[in-house]
């Protein structure tokens, strides 16, 4: 269990030094480091049902311009969330995520995106640009759902930490917000090489919100996929057609799959976000979306719009349109596009 952080009452010094009081405050925009776990991994083990909680107990905003994380092996995936305190009640530490009706959208929704961790990454810094950060209001906790795997014989133990790195609201030039799209409509054929993309309209829901087509600047991007994934690549379509590459990957799990979008992509001029994941599967049996020996595709990123946005296809739908490309099988599914206002 995480011990919960000592309150501002638990920190008073006596009378007779309250006149230093003003120098000995905590710094409020100091790093802060939260450890949790520790977690025993048996061997040949999986756990996917177990959700971490703490409070940061903060009273006024935090604008955090970095967060690393620090696993080890056996600790697979997590995605970081913050929300209000009252969000997913209970107490600090780890808990059966079913147990206070955890998931990821609903983080997403009533917080907001905080950090995500590449496939089996054992460190990992997301560093944005000075100025730019997360804003996180009053009263929040951050939240996540892990994925531990142990491949080996042996059991395994960790303890992970995660760190944030607030700066000075006056320090603060772009406050950023989350983007979100998966693709569970996976089906990957035995013995060979495949592609699965969605082609995503975001004009309709901006037009709708802000009377203009996309016009918001893509900061950072991460993706998520399992062994047999090869790489992705996320292009921004304009109304002709015309397509941009935003971010790719092909490095394998285990590599950092995130990083900073140098200079930040701007979306001006372009409507749709194409998004694809690359896989080879060497297997007798077809792989579909899961956990353990199955896979995933999916896409994370910031974006200096005030909305959040994500999607995909965000059932388990078969892989449709199959097209033979060399010696590859690429799918195309329809997406769905969600959006809610970030400004908080």
């Amino acid at each position: 269990m995480i011990p919960p952080m000592r309150s501002l009452a638990a920190l008073a010094v006596p009378f007779a030094l309250l006149a230093c009081a003003e120098e000995t405050a905590p710094d409020p925009n100091a790093p802060r480091t939260f450890e949790f776990g520790p977690y025993e991994i048996a061997p040949n083990g999986e756990v996917t049902d177990d959700c971490v909680q703490i409070t940061l107990h903060n009273d006024d905003y935090l604008f955090i311009n970095s967060v690393e994380l620090t696993t080890g092996p056996g600790f697979h995936h997590s995605n970081w969330f913050f929300v209000p305190e009252h969000t997913f009640a209970g107490e600090d530490g780890t808990y059966n995520c079913d147990s206070r009706d955890f998931n990821e959208p609903v983080a997403a929704i009533f917080g907001g995106v905080l950090f995500a961790q590449s496939t089996q990454a054992p460190h990992e810094l997301q560093q944005f640009p000075e100025g730019v950060v997360i804003k996180i209001p009053p009263h929040s906790k951050i939240v996540t759902q892990i994925h531990l795997l142990n491949p080996t014989d042996a059991p395994l133990v960790v303890t992970p930490n995660i760190k944030i790195f607030p700066i000075a609201e006056s320090r603060v030039t772009t406050t950023l917000a989350g983007i979100s799209f998966q693709n569970q409509a996976l089906g990957l054929p035995p013995n060979k090489a495949s592609r699965f993309t969605i082609e995503c309209d975001l004009a309709p829901t901006h037009n709708t919100v802000f009377q203009r087509d996309p016009d918001f600047k893509i900061y950072y991007a991460l993706a998520h996929y399992h062994e047999l994934g090869t790489g992705i690549s996320v292009e921004a379509v304009k109304p002709d057609g015309t397509a941009a590459n935003v971010y790719t990957t092909t490095t394998a799990v285990g590599d950092s799959l995130g990083g900073m979008i140098a200079p930040s992509f701007d979306m001006t001029g372009y409507t749709k976000l194409r998004f694809s994941c690359n896989f080879f599967n060497p297997r007798q049996e077809v792989v579909k979306w899961g956990v353990g020996d199955q896979e995933m595709c999916v896409f994370l990123a910031f974006s200096d719009s005030t909305y959040n946005w994500g999607g995909g296809v965000n059932e388990r739908d078969e892989p449709a349109n199959p097209v033979e490309v060399g010696n590859a099988t690429h799918f195309t599914n329809p997406c769905t596009v969600f959006a809610n206002d970030a400004s908080r």
